[in-house]
């Protein structure tokens, strides 16, 4: 098969990356789209190093057996902290979230203080912080770790009005009150479905802010990279197949929730049997 033509894979922990997926759909309606959701292991935003960069491989073994093009780490937590691993364990083009979330928070920012909600993960590695100093030096980054966010979006407490979520939300944007800043960068892929909430909670506490989502930020580097390397596919394709690791009834009636269409058929796998280490001995 021509490489054009080959899908772009799609992982996360859960259900996150399916907002990835929402703007690859968007922006590359003919890509079609392998995904994998490790909902029998999430959150990885509590993990350890060791394990997050383990289960990382893990899921990027399972993804290559599909014969991919480029693969989009939709995560967050993964981005920070395996990325740099991922590329050098696997021969095929890895975007992460962090990098491109950050370029996008530096053409928004007019103050130049942004704040970035993200796993406790993925707040201890930094990451997003080094991304944006060496883009803008001068720019201020406060971190907000946020773990109730990941339960809370995959137990579809999702809906404006729930008091439960928006209480929530106050809590962990009442860090920024003082620091005020002007965008804020949705550091998990799973943060976007509830960005009506946040932002509405943002605007009643802090001000105006710009929101910055992660995911659709990873998505836009992917295509810029496929367009530069003529591997944009030139036929009209577009299926999206999705896996999970765990029981996939509950996947589907959320994942409608966050596509905005039937999610139907995901296909539960035993990740056990693509452990990276197991392959590569």
């Amino acid at each position: 098969m021509q490489k054009n033509l080959l899908p772009i894979g799609v992982f996360d922990s859960g259900l996150g990356g399916l907002t990835s997926v929402r703007e690859i759909k968007k922006i590359m309606p003919d890509e079609d789209i392998i995904y994998f959701g490790d909902t029998g292991r999430l959150p990885y935003g509590t993990r350890s190093p060791e394990i997050i960069k383990k289960y990382a491989c893990d899921d990027m073994n399972f993804l290559l057996t599909s014969s991919v093009k480029a693969v989009l780490v939709a995560c967050g937590t993964v981005s920070s902290t395996a990325l740099g691993v991922l590329r050098d364990t696997f021969d095929l083009p890895i975007f992460g979230v962090v990098e491109p979330a950050a370029q996008s928070a530096c053409r928004e920012t007019a103050c130049g203080r942004i704040a970035v909600l993200a796993t406790p993960s993925t707040v201890r590695t930094g990451a997003f912080e080094r991304e944006i100093n060496k883009i803008s030096p001068k720019a201020e980054v406060m971190s907000v770790g946020c773990p109730m966010f990941v339960p809370l979006v995959e137990n579809g407490y999702i809906q404006a009005e729930n008091p439960v979520t928006r209480h929530i939300v106050r809590e962990y944007l009442s860090n920024l009150k003082d620091f005020r800043p002007d965008v804020i960068i949705l550091g998990c892929t799973h943060y976007p479905i509830i960005r009506d909430i946040i932002h509405d909670q943002a605007l009643d506490m802090i001000g105006e802010v710009s929101i910055v989502d992660s995911g659709a930020s990873g998505a836009m580097a992917v295509k810029g990279y496929l367009e530069e390397n003529g591997l944009l596919t030139s036929e009209k394709c577009g299926r999206a197949t999705y896996y999970v690791s765990d029981e996939p009834h509950g996947f589907e009636n959320t994942a409608t929730l966050f596509l905005g269409e039937a999610v139907k058929d995901a296909v539960r796998i035993n990740i056990d049997d693509y452990l990276y280490e197991k392959s590569a001995k």
